[in-house]
């Protein structure tokens, strides 16, 4: 695990709106970390290193924190986003040991281009895995290259990761190759219409 995710956490002593809110002023975000029968712990951790370490790994991102100087690997649960001013308000975090299995959602990420005349619907946008908890994959390609229409590409036809198993049901549709023809001819229709 690199050194970029590791942070120094700070056992939270207030609790309430009104800490939270001095907190994520001081450059703290309010979060609890839970897991393996273990008391809830609440922490604030550096919003600054916490916010670049979710861009560059993700929400399932894996953070060594230092707590008061005991190291504990934890799993990035949930955060939650200011829906305007798009800060973080609260993360849940959730206790993990070395070789533990974890159900995650892994965003599933499009690549290439379908044949000529083609549109590609993504249907789903992630996919419950289980998978190592210190070995969760950052996303899962579907490649359409070349693909035709009616062309379905299915939750048991992905390619996972070795050692992650799907937890997702086999016949969720992640990808519908279609037609491309009729929409274009719906949007041209509504540009003639627009224009006269």
């Amino acid at each position: 695990m690199s050194e970029e995710n590791n942070l120094v956490a700070v056992t939270r002593t207030e609790f309430g709106k009104g800490a939270a809110r001095r907190a994520r002023r001081d450059g703290q975000v309010p979060a609890v970390l839970y897991g393996h029968g273990e008391d809830p712990r609440h922490l604030n951790v550096p919003a600054r290193q916490f916010a670049a370490i979710l861009r560059a790994h993700g929400t399932n991102a894996i953070l060594t924190l230092d707590i008061e100087g005991t190291e504990q690997v934890a799993l990035t649960k949930s955060v939650v986003v200011h829906p305007i001013r798009n800060y973080i308000e609260h993360a849940d975090l959730l206790v993990i040991k070395k070789g533990e299995k974890v159900t995650i959602d892994v965003p599933v990420v499009v690549v290439g281009d379908a044949a000529p005349g083609t549109m590609v619907a993504q249907d789903a946008a992630t996919i419950s895995l289980e998978a190592d908890a210190l070995h969760i994959p950052e996303s899962i390609e579907v490649s359409v290259e070349g693909l035709e229409v009616g062309t379905q590409i299915l939750a048991s036809q992905l390619e996972l990761p070795a050692g992650s198993t799907l937890q997702a049901d086999v016949d969720t549709l992640i990808v519908n190759v279609v037609a491309a023809t009729s929409e274009a001819s719906e949007d041209e229709a509504a540009e003639d219409a627009a224009e006269a």
